[in-house]
């Protein structure tokens, strides 16, 4: 542990919510991924006080949180729902050692909850990196992912990989990163000024829980068992090519790499198709998409997005676009009034650029003297 800091202080902490370029259901496969980190964060305000308890309240969400400080609280009992994160990370926390301090937490929220862009990724790394710092604990930045990513699975019940926490703590701005989820090294490689990324909601929210992710999951795992791979990180395509589940992560892996590459030399007309191969593949092999995300994508490149593909695990939320960026607002636009029409009444589309990585919120500067 390192010296702890004041403990009577208020203090903020901040994480990024993320968008995925490409790769998805690749991280629990040792596999590839190229997120972005965004410019729309959860911040958590921290307030010491008496007690045995953290106390947590929403500004986005109804109700208020009280959980046992010595993590005895059991997720899954917590109501209401988003307060099962606050409870998971405290357990989390209090399990590796790291103790958590009585504390009454506000949080505030500009990631859209259920839209694949690691709403409750930002609440859990921020509630992670704040009680690391409060309690002054010598953890890295791949420890606290890892952290992280232990109080999301205790939250949910969900075996997420570790993508989304990653991205938040990796994040560069400026820079999406290429994430090689076997070796968990992060390369940060610039987004070209002329491109922008944007995001629509495809109307249908998205929840793991409940969904198939846990099932497509075991499904790629039993594929690997079978062949006798540790993971399809190491698969090939002829291993793979009766099983669509398994040949999506390996072709997608390898779509990851191309993706970068072109990135890299700047060849912008190539990675346009490979989102969209990413998406069909998503589609037609995992069985991950669903008819309000396949329109979605369908809108932006009819309306000149360059590619597009579902973002996250799939099963709803939002789709991300690369498009020139001096034409981000008129695809937008057009985007929005299209999905109006088909009955999405209010359709929530927005451009985002790369953000800044997980960490505490620097006090203001004192305002200048006359």
């Amino acid at each position: 542990m390192l010296a702890r800091p004041d403990p009577t202080a208020v203090r903020t902490w901040r994480a990024p919510g993320r968008v995925n370029l490409i790769g998805d259901h690749t991280d629990y496969q040792d596999g590839f991924c190229l997120p972005m980190a965004v410019d729309r964060e959860c911040r958590v305000v921290v307030t010491p006080i008496t007690g045995p308890a953290v106390r947590a309240h929403s500004a986005q969400l109804p109700g208020v949180l009280v959980v046992a400080a010595d993590g005895t609280t059991d997720p899954a009992t917590v109501e209401p729902a988003w307060g099962r994160f606050v409870a998971g990370a405290v357990a989390a926390c209090v399990g590796a050692g790291v103790p958590v301090d009585p504390c009454a937490l506000a949080i505030t929220s500009t990631v859209p909850p259920g839209s694949g862009m690691s709403s409750s990724s930002a609440l859990t790394v921020a509630l992670v990196v704040a009680f690391a710092d409060r309690a002054g604990a010598d953890l890295d930045r791949t420890a606290r992912a890892r952290l992280a990513l232990d109080a999301e699975v205790r939250a949910t019940g969900v075996p997420g990989g570790l993508l989304d926490q990653m991205t938040a703590l990796y994040a560069e701005p400026g820079h999406v990163l290429l994430l090689d989820c076997r070796r968990l090294s992060v390369d940060p490689i610039p987004l070209p000024r002329a491109l922008g990324v944007v995001v629509v909601h495809s109307g249908e929210a998205r929840t793991l829980a409940g969904s198939a992710y846990a099932q497509r999951r075991a499904e790629v795992e039993a594929v690997a068992a079978r062949i006798g791979v540790a993971t399809l990180r190491d698969a090939t395509r002829p291993q793979v090519r009766d099983d669509p589940r398994a040949r999506h992560v390996v072709t997608e892996n390898a779509r990851v790499l191309a993706f970068a590459d072109a990135l890299r030399a700047g060849r912008i007309d190539e990675l346009g198709p490979l989102m969209l191969e990413s998406h069909a593949s998503l589609r037609d092999d995992f069985g991950v998409s669903t008819p309000a995300l396949d329109r979605t994508v369908a809108l932006l490149v009819e309306h000149g997005a360059l590619g597009a593909r579902l973002t996250g695990a799939g099963f709803g939320g939002c789709v991300v676009a690369l498009v020139q960026r001096n034409h981000a607002d008129d695809v937008l636009a057009k985007v929005a009034r299209a999905l109006r029409a088909g009955g999405v009444a209010e359709p929530l589309a927005f451009a985002v650029r790369p953000g800044a990585p997980a960490g505490e919120v620097s006090a203001p500067d004192p305002p200048a003297g006359p």
